[in-house]
This record gives structure tokens, sequence and C-alpha cells, in this order.
């Protein structure tokens, strides 16, 4: 089923909605219903949020070793757990989004899924507080992220969760990552109103949107928050608090997108180099129109991104 799933939304690209549907009628008659110790031996807890936690367990016949992600019953509807498996469902074929096994289970107080298992953390346990992590296992990050995300928007999909937490290690050295956690992705052109609090990864026109409809998203939404990730990755510490105008980290950043003049760049950017500086102006332009894509970040992968003890000044100054 996985398989047959994930090629049919595949191929559906911008029908995404009329798909995703379809899926989640055909998942929804076919929930395996179970007691997760009945098939699976729980070996321990791999993570923990807001709406659930994932377990590393064992399938009892066979032994696979498995990510079970568990959202409580009490607290999930069924559609909001069907979707965000079907949606992980059909992305599962890129080799930079987790994989799946097609298997959905309801037990009598979870609702699970099954994934293969990261077991090297994610990204957010390997960035240092005011060092982030080696620049070349942030730029090996940024080229599977952005090749997951330009998947995901070809799609006809916005991804809308890009952050640290949300990229599972499958080595200490970020040369193979993976996206997971999809239950905020949604077909583009949805319109979307801010429901919670204002947060780094933030674009500005949802913080500041007062449209009781709603703003229809689109990919710049994702390109916006992979600028903040990729910011963390370099330094260590985010940009900005909330994307507002009353937060004067993100006052400064204003001014230098307004000039793009040297002196006006932010105190706290300057450890990055110049074409870093550029790089990360273009994902994070104020006015989403003018945004530049995920891809765009491939274009400065072979340059320097952050100046270490003044050494790479010379070499980022080079044309």
């Amino acid at each position: 089923m996985a398989e047959s799933s994930a090629a049919a939304v595949a191929a559906a690209g911008t029908a995404a909605p009329t798909v995703l549907d379809e899926l989640l009628e055909i998942t929804a008659q076919s929930l395996v219903r179970t007691e997760v110790a009945e098939h699976y031996e729980v070996i321990r807890e791999l993570g923990r949020g807001k709406y659930g936690h994932v377990m590393l367990v064992t399938h009892r016949q066979r032994g696979t070793p498995m990510a079970l992600k568990l959202l409580p019953k009490a607290s999930t509807k069924l559609h909001t757990f069907l979707y965000e498996y079907c949606v992980a469902l059909s992305l599962a074929t890129h080799p930079a989004i987790i994989g799946m096994f097609g298997i959905a289970i309801e037990s009598s107080q979870y609702y699970g899924f099954l994934y293969e298992p990261a077991l090297h953390k994610d990204l957010i346990s390997i960035i240092k507080p005011r060092d982030g992590i080696p620049e070349p296992a942030a730029k090996q990050c940024a080229k599977q992220l952005v090749s997951a995300l330009e998947f995901i928007h070809s799609r006809g999909l916005v991804y809308r969760d890009v952050k640290p937490e949300n990229v599972l290690l499958f080595d200490p050295e970020c040369r193979r990552i993976k996206l997971t956690d999809f239950g905020l992705t949604r077909p583009k052109g949805t319109k979307l109103k801010l429901v919670a609090g204002v947060i780094p990864y933030t674009a500005p026109e949802l913080s500041n949107t007062a449209d009781a409809q709603g703003v229809p998203i689109d990919t710049s939404l994702d390109a916006w928050a992979f600028g903040v990730l990729l910011f963390c990755l370099l330094t260590g510490y985010f940009p900005w608090e909330q994307s507002l105008p009353d937060d004067p980290f993100f006052e400064d950043f204003m001014l230098w997108q307004e000039t793009g003049l040297d002196e006006d760049l932010p105190r706290h950017w300057k450890r990055l180099t110049a074409e870093a500086a550029l790089m990360l102006r273009s994902l994070l332009a104020l006015d989403p129109a003018k945004r530049g894509p995920v891809g765009g970040a491939l274009r400065y992968v072979d340059r320097p991104w952050r100046l270490e003890d003044g050494r790479g000044e010379e070499a980022a100054a080079k044309p």
C-alpha cells in the first residue's frame, strides 16, 4: 500500500488536495486496530513533543527496528492523525524525507504509525549555543534540505515546519539527514491564520496579519524558515525572538534589509561571510514576492559561510 499510495500522490502534483482526500478515506477504512504490545516490543523513547511521542520498537516476529509515533486519542482527532500519516506516506520516496513502513494503527488509547528510526537524534541536539555546527555539516544539511523541500513544493504542498527538531540525523556529521513531522503541511494556496504566538521561524506576513480570512500560503514561508534554520546552524542562536518590529534584533535586520549597507549589518551577523549574508538576505526578504526560493542556497555552498578568527575574511572578499 505504501508504494502505490506514494506514487498516486506523486503523480498528482498540484492536485494534491484531492488525492490526499482519497488516500485519507482509504487509510481510514484499512486502519489496523491492535494494542502496541501485541506486535511490537518497546525499547525506549526517542522523542516527545506537544502532541505525542515517538518510541523505538522492534517487531516481535521479524525483529525489525522501527520508530512508532503515538498520538493520544483523547487529544487527537482521527482526521488530524490520518492527514499527517498520509502526507508523510506520500512523500516518503524522497531520500531526504523519512521512510515509512505503510502501517497505521489504532489502539485503545493511541493512534500511531511506523517509520524508519533515526538513532542519532535530531539537528537541535548537535547545535552548540553561540557556535552552531561545523560549516561542512551545515552545508550538508542545506543541500539535503533544499532537495527535500523542493520535492515537497513540486507536489503542490508547503511544509510549514522547518526547524532543527524536525531534521533527523542518521550520522553525527549530517551526511545523511531526513525531514520528518508533516502535521502542519498544507496544499499551496490554503488560507492560514496565525493561531499561535510568533516564533523566530514565523514569516513576517503571518506575524503581522490582521486578515480574518487568513493569508494564502506559498513556498516562500518555507524559504523564510529555512533561512532562520541556516542562521542557527552557523551561529548557534536565533537571529531574533520574534519577527515583529518591536523585537530590537528584528528591527536591526529590517534596517539592513532596507539599505543593504555593510555598516547596517546587525552586530550578531558579523561572523558570516559576505556570501552567507547575501544568501540569507535573499531567503529572508521581508516581501514574500521578492523572497528567494530555497534552492537559491545552492549557489553559495562552494563559498565560505563563516568567518573563523578572521581567517575567512580574505576568502570572503574574493570574487
